[in-house]
């Protein structure tokens, strides 16, 4: 279902070495916002990804009523929640290298 990468993250918290995370920058600052920044977007992907696995479950005659969850709606389920958070995956992506940023103020001096 869903790519090694993304379960390659811890699914609790745990403590990590802040002179790891501000290595890349230089700055711890920078790098929480970095992360932020990508956690936010794996976040939408993820949100988009079980979104359109949804739909497939849905019908056009649905009434409010009528719908119920099948197995494979609650397997789904059970299985994004299952994953690390966003913010612990954003996190591993940071500490392996995997994260490309770019400074928007530079380029804009620069062209």
């Amino acid at each position: 279902m869903e790519s090694k990468k993304k379960l390659n993250a811890p699914r609790i918290t745990a403590t990590v070495d802040i002179e790891k995370v501000a290595a890349p920058t230089g700055n711890i600052y920078e790098a929480i916002i970095i992360i932020s920044k990508r956690a936010a977007q794996i976040a939408d992907e993820l949100k988009l990804e079980i979104n359109n696995k949804m739909k497939e479950f849905e019908s056009a005659s649905e009434i409010l009523e009528e719908v119920f969850e099948n197995r494979e709606q609650i397997e789904l389920s059970r299985y994004y929640e299952s994953l690390p958070k966003p913010h612990l995956m954003a996190l591993q992506e940071w500490l392996d290298g995997e994260i490309y940023y770019r400074y928007a103020e530079a380029e804009a001096k620069n062209a």
